[in-house]
């Protein structure tokens, strides 16, 4: 479709727009309310860390075996069809989610559990894979595009506030089963099902060339461009910064304070998040995506090591309190602080590695935007092994495996994100700034 028509049609568009804001929300609504369930989960399994990450470790390995499925399906299909499709994949995963609390025998409800949850992370990855570009399409123009984007990753980072708030809190401190969730299971899958059907009656911007032949593009050359390779690797251990942070801090606070308090506490992490995003939307357009990893790498490092070696003795700090929506005052150890605070760092991380990765690639880049995908594996992946870590050393001490991944992070920024392609007809490279050199 053309610019000219999209914009001529733009009003038509207002309702979809609002679906794909909601389908941010539950992208990440879904995906965190695995976290508080988690402790459900650890009492089903005589009080093991590693068993309460296996609804995140299912969601995210999920990534892994949709991510270039997916790609493909948004290339042949287009946008409707697939998303569609995925909202009809998340309310089955839900649906089974669901399922799993009516059944009596744990063994049987954790296999089925963590089935739904698997398949609840096929639709996340397949509406990853559609909302960035379809928001960026039913934007006016590229600013109002990115304007559309910012607003949808807000909305993304609400859910993700709001799901261990909510879900802390219905499920409070001594729930042994996953039907103490029922009326979140409820809300999700309604949302799915509207969703569902708003789509199918309306229409969306697709891509010109949908249907036609197009010329074959080699996965794997994309990995001949260094800031690339290096960049995969950086996502990879980005998804275990994000996501060990907040579940882990969620975990040891669980302990400490209860679920809910922790629920409130670790609701705060995606707050910073949000806050973090719209700062970063502020300055994105003064400062380079290297400087900007640079900064919140480093500072990410210096929170976590604090986080880990300051003393564990208690202090006020804020929280937020689902019953009366409003925020309140909770007594938690001080060094959950600055755990808790790096989620101003995590928020700008993805965007400034995705850039700096990309740069230069050209025709490669819609491929390497699926392998991107298939790397957000390392959410469920990294958990795990830092729940491992957990069982021997502690959950404190379990960060210092956070630690390095900022460690590389900032170790990418500084050396190994300079744009240099190794294929033989690539004559020249785009350096950040505009600058052109020879290869």
């Amino acid at each position: 479709m053309s610019q000219t028509k999209t914009n001529k049609r733009q009003g038509s568009f207002a309702l979809p727009i609002a679906i794909m804001f909601a389908l941010f929300f539950m992208i990440a609504f879904v995906t965190g309310y695995q976290n508080p369930l988690g402790d459900v989960i650890k009492s089903m399994s005589a009080d093991n860390a590693v068993m309460s990450q296996l609804g995140t470790f299912c969601n995210f390995i999920a990534y892994a075996i949709m991510g270039y499925p997916a790609g493909k399906i948004l290339q042949n299909k287009g946008y409707r069809f697939t998303a569609l499709a995925a909202v009809s994949v998340g309310f089955a995963g839900v649906a089974i989610t669901y399922f799993s609390g009516m059944i009596s025998d744990n063994g049987t409800a954790l296999a089925v559990y963590m089935f739904g949850a698997l398949v609840a992370g096929f639709s996340m990855c397949m509406l990853n894979t559609v909302v960035n570009p379809m928001l960026n399409s039913l934007g006016k123009d590229e600013k109002q595009g990115n304007q559309l984007l910012m607003f949808g990753g807000s909305c993304n980072s609400v859910g993700a506030t709001l799901a261990p708030v909510i879900v802390g809190g219905l499920i409070g401190g001594s729930a042994s089963s996953i039907a103490s969730a029922n009326p979140v299971f409820y809300m999700a899958m309604g949302i799915f099902a509207v969703a569902f059907i708003v789509l199918f009656c309306s229409k969306l911007p697709e891509d010109p060339d949908l249907g036609k032949p197009k010329a074959a593009i080699k996965a794997m050359d994309a990995f001949k461009f260094r800031n690339f390779t290096f960049g995969v690797l950086a996502i990879f251990c980005y998804m275990g910064i994000e996501i060990g942070v907040s579940n882990w801090t969620y975990q040891d606070l669980s302990t400490t304070i209860g679920s809910i308090g922790a629920g409130a506490v670790c609701g705060m992490f995606w707050l910073f998040m949000l806050v973090g995003r719209l700062l970063g939307g502020v300055v994105g357009g003064k400062v380079s995506s290297k400087a900007m990893l640079v900064f919140v790498s480093g500072l990410a490092i210096v929170l976590l090591a604090l986080g880990i070696l300051l003393p564990t003795s208690k202090m006020a700090f804020f929280g937020f309190d689902s019953n009366n929506l409003s925020f309140t005052s909770v007594e938690i150890p001080v060094n959950s602080i600055f755990f808790v605070l790096v989620g101003l760092c995590t928020s700008v991380m993805w965007g400034a590695i995705f850039n700096l990765s990309v740069q230069g690639l050209g025709k490669y880049t819609s491929v390497a935007s699926g392998i991107f995908m298939v790397m957000v594996c390392g959410g469920g992946i990294w958990t795990i092994v830092q729940g491992a870590l957990a069982n021997n050393v502690g959950i404190v001490n379990s960060f210092w495996l956070v630690v390095c991944f900022a460690a590389y992070l900032l170790l990418y920024a500084i050396v190994l994100s300079k744009p240099v392609s190794s294929l033989p007809e690539e004559k020249e490279v785009l350096y950040e700034g505009g600058r052109k050199a020879e290869i």
